[in-house]
């Protein structure tokens, strides 16, 4: 885990909140809004809209909240919380992103392990926690697009989770547009899911190393993939 400087500990907080709910999680949701508000880095109306998550996560039975969690985010690729699945979809140019992505984690200090997918929101917003303020903003404002569709889509849905994207699209300093996301074909079962991402899954170890990762770099990658998204959708 990485130390968050004192201004960026609400990119830390949105990051639990969308992780599978454990006994831990749920124990310090007291402490993870005291921070969000007490940081102000989201705007008030973001704060507000997160209570009703905040107090399902403090009080209801741990097994439907991880039941729920389950069947918003696992039983649809349209809410997936693997970012570059919304940019690439099953392109190859995923893979590659995601090695990026990954050299970038580790030169500002956050090691991804093997079992760990570097586009999980929650490790995104995890690695944003411990990077200064403007930097952050800056690479969070490049996939706004995305936070946005996931917004949309999960205000469609009961439980909550919209307001952490409501949360995250009020930090970035640009506005975001839902346009551009890579659509999605949803198989309908678990089984059929299973098989349709172990097609992109990709395998991180030797020889995955790349030639250096800047900021600029992932930026160009997100707009590229964005604007050809935006071609093919035309």
């Amino acid at each position: 885990m990485m130390t968050a400087p004192l201004s960026n500990r609400t990119f830390k907080a949105l990051s639990a909140l969308l992780s599978y709910p454990t006994e831990e999680l749920c124990a310090a949701i007291p402490e993870i809004g005291a921070a969000i508000a007490a940081e102000g880095l989201a705007s008030g109306e973001a704060g507000k809209q997160l209570q009703p998550l905040l107090a399902d996560l403090a009080t209801l039975d741990l097994y439907d909240l991880q039941e729920r969690y389950v069947e918003l985010f696992d039983k649809t690729r349209r809410h997936s919380l693997h970012l570059f699945e919304h940019i690439h979809g099953e392109s190859r140019d995923r893979g590659q992103a995601m090695v990026d992505l990954a050299e970038h984690y580790r030169r500002g200090g956050l090691d991804v392990t093997a079992n760990e997918l570097p586009d999980f929101i929650p490790l995104f917003l995890e690695f944003l926690s411990a990077r200064p303020l403007e930097e952050a903003r800056g690479l969070l404002n490049e996939a706004a697009h995305i936070f946005s569709l996931l917004e949309e889509r999960l205000a469609k849905r009961s439980g909550g989770y919209a307001a952490v994207f409501t949360a995250i699209c009020s930090i970035a300093s640009e506005p975001a547009t839902v346009a551009g996301a890579a659509e999605i074909d949803e198989p309908d079962d678990l089984a059929a899911i299973d098989a349709a991402w172990e097609e992109t899954a990709v395998a991180f170890g030797p020889g995955n190393a790349t030639d250096g990762c800047s900021v600029d770099r992932l930026r160009i990658q997100m707009r590229a993939a964005n604007r050809d998204a935006r071609h093919n959708a035309a």
